[in-house]
């Protein structure tokens, strides 16, 4: 099992020199065998978790714009991640920056994340944020979060700090050339399913 331990740090300009993991488990390899170079750095301020990915890839799709709109179907990282056995929140998000933000305890039962909880998240992509369809070649971007506590609505947390948590990094791209979904802990499950609970690493809060 994959583990981190959530540094604390003051501000997002302190992030890049933090320690990157990588997103790189083929899960289901005889059938989406690609796997785009993927990496991410996590960190937090204590009332906020800050998170970059870094992605290479061979071709890049955005064609949502609507938050809690499919942003899988698009160029997707994604971040899962529970703090008790009363569910686990999913983090969405396509290579512009739109979101989709849920709380369940199974896949086909999402509670979504409200409008203010959504905008109070900060986004920024080196992509930008205007949609465009599929294009070709070695495609670099990278996305940049600051997701604060208030996003865990099911939940009363005030401080990240010394909490445990259970989590998971993705990569997908459903309606790309070349599907693919990779993930940073193993999942042992014969079909592409990231919402498995009991395949997430472990993460510890600083």
């Amino acid at each position: 099992m994959e583990t981190i331990k959530v540094q604390k740090i003051t501000n997002i300009a302190e992030l890049e020199s933090l320690p990157k993991n990588k997103i790189e488990k083929v899960n289901w390899f005889d059938s989406y065998p690609y796997a785009p170079k993927v990496d991410f750095i996590i960190a937090h301020t204590g009332t906020e978790i800050l998170l970059k990915f870094f992605v290479q890839e061979q071709s890049i799709l955005a064609l949502t714009t609507e938050d809690n709109d499919k942003v899988c179907t698009d160029s997707c990282v994604e971040f899962f991640i529970n703090f008790d056995e009363t569910g686990y929140y999913n983090f969405e998000f396509n290579c512009i920056g739109t979101a989709l933000i849920g709380f369940r305890k199974e896949k086909n039962n999402s509670v979504r994340a409200d409008k203010k909880i959504l905008e109070a998240i900060e986004r920024e992509s080196t992509l930008g944020d205007t949609p465009f369809s599929e294009k070709m070649g070695d495609k670099k971007w990278e996305l940049a979060l600051n997701i604060p506590v208030s996003s865990f609505f099911k939940h009363d947390i005030q401080n990240l700090s010394g909490m445990k948590a259970n989590a998971n990094f993705y990569k997908c791209g459903d309606n790309l050339s070349v599907p693919h979904f990779v993930s940073w802990n193993p999942i042992s499950n014969p079909t592409p399913n990231f919402h498995l609970e009991k395949f997430f690493g472990e993460i510890t809060f600083e």
